[in-house]
């Protein structure tokens, strides 16, 4: 069964909402990837939206472009946290999609990342899921001493070989 369901209002956001998935599969979360469009398809929508709980999804994920009502439209039906990424769009940059998710009515708060911030989403959906998980929240503390890792050996690299050779 899936604990975290990713949705996207067009297969355009793949590339985004991949990102997810991989930090997803990363820390070893299942989940379920669907495209549906809450415009053209609003029967579908709304099935997948109140069936996501029988599903067992303990979190959604969903990323939208423009008018960008996936996210918030699963909040207002989903009982559970969800995570709205914006798209990076060519006529406002995102700035639309990002206004449109963050700025729900009271009563349905939809958690936001960046514009295209698909990983981000994805370990925000694996820290919600750590909140009952011991393995998982290892595993999310072995993540972010990789991280800081990564950043002290660049460091020591500029270190020895400056930053002309860098």
């Amino acid at each position: 069964m899936a604990q975290v369901g990713i949705v996207m209002g067009s297969d355009s956001d793949m590339p985004v909402m991949s990102k997810a998935a991989e930090m997803l599969d990363r820390f070893g979360i299942s989940y379920e990837m669907t495209i549906i469009s809450a415009h053209r398809e609003p029967d579908v929508f709304f099935e997948y939206a109140k069936s996501a709980e029988s599903k067992g999804f303990k979190v959604i994920i969903a990323g939208a472009g423009m008018a960008a009502h996936l996210p918030g439209m699963c909040a207002a039906i989903f009982p559970m946290p969800v995570i709205g990424i914006p798209m990076h769009t060519t006529s406002l940059g995102g700035r639309d999609s990002l206004y449109s998710i963050v700025q729900m009515p009271s009563g349905i708060p939809v958690a936001t990342v960046a514009i295209n911030g698909g990983a981000n989403a994805g370990i925000l959906a694996a820290k919600i899921l750590a909140t009952s998980d011991a393995e998982l929240l290892q595993k999310l503390k072995d993540y972010s001493e990789s991280l800081k890792k990564s950043v002290q050996e660049k460091d020591a690299r500029l270190k020895e070989v400056g930053y002309k050779n860098y």
